[in-house]
């Protein structure tokens, strides 16, 4: 209305032009992986920054010969290049399960006044990203949390705590460091180099078997697993399923996170690896390792392009992610039925799911401290990593919460992770799987159930790890 005002006001020397504005038709909905351009349409972050020259396409040219009065020469060179029209992204992501998960991260951020969140599903068997969600809290307290100027699925290193488990276990299995049926003496602390490291809950010298470990998520008994593997195999299986390089996704700003190489590694690295510290992923490598293990042991690459759709209209897919085995079939089965327990009768019990069966492993990891040596008083990452059903995954998804009340992953994460799975299941149809098949690993013992509660990386704290511990003989 004002632009029509001063058009019919008819001034010499003032005239109209039509610029180009964005438009989304979905709001807020995914906007940190979609990503932001300039006044001049140019990408600055997200796909934008990262597909900017194939969305942009190429302006026309037409290239005349005139004389100097500026008239056509008759038979002069006269060229003209048409212009070619940008490409369009086919996404992997789902619109209704990228709000189904933004709307119930963004109420659990307002319950458990965290400071923020994250969420991401995958298909399990293609490693296509159907969700991705980067939150942070309201300004103000009983405002709704909005989107984080980051894509920190991709972009953040952060230390995962008890998630990492996974990996660990995993790979004693594979290498035979323990079987299943194995039982072994757990204290209630073990002494690594000059740390101790101990429980969250207190308890006298015990049997328990593998799967009690892991569905009690015990520290100690993860810890005396992988001194049982060795640092050099830990090693090699962290960055087998993935850690210390970024993923195939090439997403702008994508970090790689931070793993030592192990002839460097301290010698209380081998208490806290083990059980997440000492060690920093982006969520996007924890799921891609989740998934591994839902895959039936093959890891695959992570997936956000689905098609490309050419200046002429034409679709043409994007090539299949890449895939490499990194564990038996038979040690991702027997994995797969320890994470049940974790669902059934262990810390995650909140994130089960009427009809099926869910495999899972909370996590409750302190946070550093940005730019100092040690751990932010009072300060975790709370997280439910895990995929559904287990007996034929269709998705794995992973969910964290920054600093939320109460701490403890089992009680924040698991049932947004619940809730994201649930709606995924019922909108992709996935039926329920029929009766269960005998499992590959026993079930965890009635004697060494425990609550929900949890947290890693429990060390004296008298110890100060990192470079004043000795480091391991190479």
């Amino acid at each position: 209305a004002t632009a029509k005002k001063v058009k019919d006001l008819k001034l010499d020397g003032v005239q109209a032009l039509s610029e180009p504005k964005r438009f989304l038709p979905a709001g807020d909905l995914a906007t940190n992986v979609l990503g932001t351009v300039g006044l001049d349409n140019q990408g600055l972050s997200g796909l934008e920054l990262q597909y900017g020259k194939l969305l942009a396409g190429r302006p026309g040219q037409l290239l005349v010969e005139r004389d100097p009065a500026g008239r056509d020469i008759p038979g002069g060179v006269r060229r003209y290049v048409p212009s070619v029209r940008g490409s369009d992204l086919v996404l992997t992501i789902d619109r209704s399960l990228q709000y189904e998960a933004e709307k119930s991260l963004a109420a659990e951020i307002i319950t458990s006044k965290a400071k923020g969140g994250m969420a991401v599903t995958m298909d399990s068997r293609t490693g296509e990203i159907l969700a991705m969600v980067n939150l942070v809290a309201g300004e103000h307290e009983g405002d709704a949390p909005r989107p984080a100027a980051n894509n920190e699925v991709v972009t953040l290193p952060y230390e995962p705590g008890s998630v990492n488990k996974l990996i660990t276990i995993s790979a004693a299995l594979e290498e035979k460091a323990v079987k299943p049926s194995d039982k072994l003496m757990v204290p209630t602390s073990v002494r690594i180099g000059p740390a101790t490291f101990s429980e969250h809950d207190p308890h006298p010298t015990q049997e328990w078997s593998i799967t009690d470990i892991v569905a009690n998520s015990s520290n100690v008994g993860s810890i005396m697993i992988a001194n049982k593997l060795g640092r050099d195999n830990l090693d090699r299986y962290l960055r087998a399923f993935g850690f210390g390089k970024r993923t195939a996704l090439e997403f702008p700003g994508e970090t790689a996170g931070i793993l030592k190489p192990a002839n460097q590694w301290y010698s209380t690295d081998m208490g806290s690896i083990p059980i997440g510290q000492g060690v920093a992923v982006s969520p996007l490598q924890m799921i891609a390792a989740y998934n591994t293990v839902a895959n039936g042991g093959v890891y695959v690459a992570p997936k956000l392009v689905k098609a490309v759709i050419d200046g002429k209209g034409v679709e043409r897919a994007t090539a299949p992610s890449a895939s490499r085995r990194v564990v038996s079939a038979a040690t991702a089965r027997e994995m797969t039925a320890m994470l049940n327990e974790v669902v059934r009768k262990g810390t995650g019990k909140m994130a089960a799911i009427n009809g099926y069966t869910v495999a899972g492993k909370t996590g409750t990891a302190r946070k550093p401290l940005e730019g100092a040596v040690g751990y932010k008083p009072g300060a975790y990452m709370s997280s439910f990593a895990g995929f559904v059903p287990s007996e034929r995954p269709a998705f794995t998804t992973l969910v964290i919460l920054d600093e939320p009340i109460p701490i403890y992953g089992g009680l924040v994460a698991a049932p947004v992770f619940a809730a994201v799975s649930r709606y995924a299941l019922r909108e992709f149809r996935v039926p329920p799987p029929p009766p269960a098949a005998p499992t590959a690993a026993p079930a965890l013992s009635a004697s060494a159930a425990k609550p929900v509660g949890e947290i890693d990386a429990a060390v004296d704290t008298t110890t100060t790890l990192g470079p004043s511990s000795t480091p391991p003989k190479p």
